[in-house]
C-alpha cells in the first residue's frame, strides 16, 4: 500500500510515485504545509500556484486580483496549519508582450495580500512563459503543528464562515454573466482566515485543512490523511447569501451546491468533543467569524457519509 493516507485522485497518485521515487530522501509528502523545527515552534512553508486557463481566466480579473488571490490562497495554506505568515515569495512567469503596468498591479495585488496577513514580500523570481502563471512561497511560524492528518473518532467536525459564494461567482462567469458583488469579492479577493486557524490550534484543534478543493473534497483529504471516516449533516452547512438561485439553476440544493464548490478558502477543522458551541460563540466574537458544526469523526477510515450516504469521490483534481 503506497501512502493512502495522502487521500484519493490522479494528483494523490503522482505524489505517491513521487514519494516512492524519492524514498528515504523526503518526508511528509501531502500536506498542504512543510513544518520544519524551529526552537520551541515550527517553522512552516507552503507554495501554491495558479496558472492561467487552469485556475483564472485573465478576462474574469483584474492583474490586481490575480495577484491578490494568488498570494490569498498560499497564505490560507498557513492558516489551515494554524500558524501566523511571515513572508513570502513570488515566482511570476508572463508572456512577452505584457505590459509593464500589468505586472506592477499584479504584485501590487500580493502586497495587498500580503500585508492583509500581516506579511512582506522578501523576494522570488520573474521569467517569460507562454502563459501567465503566479507562484507563491510563504514562509510562517505556528507554536502548535496542526495538520490534516490528527483527527480522532470522537471528535467534532466544524467549518468557519460561510460556504458557495466563490462558485457561485464562477458559475456567473463561465455562463457569460455579471456576478453578485459579494460573490465575486468571494471568488476574486478571498480572506484567509489566519487569525481563525491561530484561535482554533490554540484551543485544541486536531487536525485542520483550508476548504480550497470543496467542502466534500477536502473532507475526503481529511478523512485519509487522518484515517478516520467523517458523517456530516448536510442541513447544517453553512451557506454563502444569495447562492439559492444559482444552485437551483444547475440541479442542485444550496447545501450541495455548498458543499461541492471549491475555493472558499474557510477552515474545516476537528476539536475535541469537548469543545461546545458557547466555544463556538467565543470564537466568534474573538474573530468575528462563525464556527459551525457540520459532522462527526467516526472510526470509518477514509469513509465520507453524508446524511448517511456515501457519496462519490469529489473536489478539484488538477490530473482530473
Amino acid at each position: 500500500m503506497l501512502h493512502t493516507a495522502l487521500g484519493f485522485g490522479k494528483e494523490f497518485d503522482h505524489i505517491r510515485q513521487i514519494a516512492v521515487a524519492l524514498g528515504q530522501r523526503a518526508v511528509g509528502l501531502g500536506d498542504d504545509c512543510a513544518m520544519v523545527p524551529d526552537g520551541d515552534g515550527r517553522l512552516i512553508v507552503s507554495t501554491d500556484v495558479a496558472v492561467e486557463g487552469v485556475h483564472f481566466e485573465r478576462a474574469w480579473l483584474t492583474e490586481h486580483e490575480i495577484g491578490f488571490r494568488a498570494a490569498s490562497a498560499a497564505l490560507s495554506d498557513i492558516a489551515g496549519s494554524g500558524g501566523a505568515a511571515q513572508a513570502l515569495l513570488v515566482v511570476l512567469v508572463v508572456p512577452a508582450d505584457v505590459p509593464e503596468r500589468h505586472v506592477i498591479a499584479l504584485m501590487e495585488g500580493v502586497g495587498a495580500a500580503a500585508e492583509g496577513g500581516q506579511a512582506r514580500v522578501i523576494g522570488g523570481d520573474l521569467s517569460r512563459g507562454p502563459v501567465w502563471m503566479v507562484a507563491v512561497t510563504v514562509l510562517g511560524r505556528t507554536p502548535r503543528e496542526v495538520k490534516r492528518g490528527g483527527a480522532r473518532p470522537g471528535d467534532r467536525l466544524w467549518v468557519t464562515g460561510g460556504l458557495g459564494g466563490a462558485r457561485a461567482a464562477l458559475v456567473q462567469l463561465q455562463s457569460g454573466h455579471t456576478p453578485q458583488q459579494e460573490h465575486r469579492v468571494r471568488f476574486a479577493a478571498p480572506t484567509p482566515r489566519l487569525a481563525e486557524g491561530q484561535w482554533l490550534g490554540s484551543r485544541g484543534a486536531t487536525a485542520m485543512i483550508d476548504v480550497s478543493d470543496g467542502l466534500l473534497g477536502d473532507c475526503r483529504h481529511l478523512a485519509a490523511a487522518s484515517q478516520v471516516g467523517l458523517a456530516i449533516d448536510e442541513s447544517t452547512v453553512p451557506l454563502d447569501p444569495g447562492i439559492e438561485k444559482i444552485a437551483s439553476a444547475v440541479g442542485l440544493t444550496s447545501a450541495r451546491f455548498a458543499a461541492e464548490g471549491g475555493e472558499d478558502y474557510e477552515l474545516l477543522v476537528t476539536l475535541p468533543s469537548t469543545f461546545s458551541s458557547q466555544d463556538a460563540d467565543r470564537f466568534q466574537q474573538d474573530t468575528g467569524t462563525a464556527l459551525t458544526w457540520i459532522g462527526e469523526v467516526t472510526r470509518n477510515a477514509g469513509q465520507v457519509l453524508v446524511d448517511g450516504i456515501d457519496l462519490p469521490t469529489m473536489g478539484f483534481d488538477h490530473f482530473a
